[in-house]
């Protein structure tokens, strides 16, 4: 049986493969799914892919499955690593951030001003996959992304340096990275003016050196080989499936939820009338990851989070046995107990995703008496929520879940007055589509109709 595309996410606890058919024409389909835990701990990611291609295999009754073009996805041994250094947190670090984080990458380092001794050890300590330096408006300040540019090149670390900062300094960065085994990719401003983020440019330079560059996960060389179409960090796929699809429904927010993390991808302009009020400026696309929010790796973490109590009592339980029961979850629930206590777990981490997605209104006394103003980010637009991820597409009642994080709003927060529409992309291939978007968008948007 041949195919025309599988396409692989290679996530930290799950290996998924899926098989599209009719890429191309007006009738895309998805042919089956295949699953294989990841085997990052044994030392080759290549045992899970293959595990997830043989599952596939016998759903779809083959021996002989072949396929046309191979793409991938992957957020195995910590994903895409990052460390940003800019000039103000509030300005171009965070500017930074955003690009990064909107890329799919994880941020192990963010450093604001000139870096100390400590901020350069605890960089060569984390050795991220990629180093991205900002700073300065364009025509501002120069010295400080200069003096950071040549204490990071000193280092002699070796890994692709992004730079991301004044437009002036293009040229004394060239040549402080001239000798340098690090290779240099410089992009537009991601902070040029003030009041004004520029992060899609960064955003794409980010994917494009992890395609070329970055092997992060032993056996990742053998899928680069098997693999001949892109590879992507999988929350960068989930963005980029999450921006094609605002195309065509509207402002939305997607909610990824993880055996590791918990990602929230929210694409909206937000309301005329947030942004009159706003502190500062705002991506269009912005994604948050929280990295204590996995229900299978973290979900200790997220036990605490929760009512223990109220979650024991609901469950049949004393404090303990819940304990003992969420202490021992397989990565893949097995029993009814084991479902609803991952339903609890991806309830919390829902609710704490949103709460520090979402911006806030704030009270602020001026000269011309208290004002009401809005900071971080604007949700008041939306009109979906998408609900995806290994935890969440695979429990019954997602969509009462997300609906219940919404209807529990805050009168602070930058909420949409009314529950905008769920939809539950129940066949689980999010960031596989995001993943296609590149090469098939039309396709994408088509799947994704028959997934949800």
């Amino acid at each position: 049986m041949k195919v025309d595309v599988l396409c692989a996410e290679i996530g930290s606890t799950t290996t998924v493969v899926n098989a599209f058919s009719g890429l191309g024409t007006d009738n895309p389909r998805l042919l089956g799914q295949g699953f294989s835990p990841t085997t990052v701990l044994e030392g080759d990611v290549t045992t899970g892919l293959y595990g997830a291609i043989t599952e596939l295999s016998r759903r779809l009754g083959t021996e002989d499955l072949e396929w046309e073009r191979f793409f991938a996805s992957s957020s195995a041994a910590g994903g895409l690593r990052m460390t940003v250094h800019g000039l103000v947190y509030d300005m171009t670090v965070r500017a930074a951030r955003e690009a990064a984080l909107g890329a799919g990458a994880n941020i192990h380092q963010i450093t604001a001003g000139r870096m100390r001794k400590n901020d350069l050890k605890r960089l060569v300590e984390i050795k991220p996959n990629i180093i991205m330096i900002a700073g300065g408006v364009d025509y501002g300040e120069r010295e400080t992304a200069l003096e950071n540019a040549g204490k990071i090149a000193a280092l002699d670390l070796g890994i692709p340096v992004i730079y991301a900062g004044n437009i002036q300094n293009h040229e004394d960065i060239r040549n402080i990275f001239q000798a340098s085994p690090s290779l240099l990719y410089i992009v537009k401003n991601v902070y040029p003016s003030i009041d004004r983020l520029e992060v899609l440019p960064a955003r794409k330079v980010i994917q494009s050196v992890f395609e070329e560059h970055i092997i992060h996960a032993a056996g990742m060389e053998k899928i680069r080989s098997l693999v001949d179409g892109p590879i992507i960090p999988t929350p960068g796929a989930v963005m980029e499936a999450s921006r094609l699809i605002k195309e065509d429904l509207g402002d939305l927010i997607t909610f990824d939820v993880g055996g590791a993390t918990t990602d929230v991808h929210s694409v909206t302009e937000g309301s005329e009338e947030i942004g009159r009020i706003q502190l500062s400026p705002e991506p269009d696309a912005k994604r948050t990851v929280e990295g204590d929010l996995g229900v299978y790796i973290n979900r200790m973490n997220v036990l605490e989070l929760t009512d223990i109590k109220k979650t024991a009592a609901s469950l049949g339980l004393n404090d303990e046995e819940l304990k003992t029961a969420v202490q021992g979850l397989k990565a893949v629930p097995q029993s009814d107990l084991e479902r609803r206590i991952v339903r609890e777990l991806t309830l919390t981490a829902l609710k704490t995703a949103l709460h520090r997605h979402v911006g806030k209104f704030h009270e602020s006394f001026t000269a011309k008496g208290k004002r009401t103003m809005a900071e971080g980010r604007d949700l008041t637009a939306l009109s979906h929520v998408i609900g995806t991820g290994g935890a969440l597409t695979r429990l019954d009642d997602g969509a009462a879940l997300l609906r219940e994080v919404f209807a529990q709003k805050s009168r602070n927060d930058l909420m949409p007055r009314y529950i905008p529409k769920i939809l539950i992309d129940q066949s689980y291939i999010m960031a596989s589509l995001g993943v296609l978007s590149r090469e098939y968008p039309r396709e994408t948007v088509r799947l994704f109709k028959r997934s949800i």
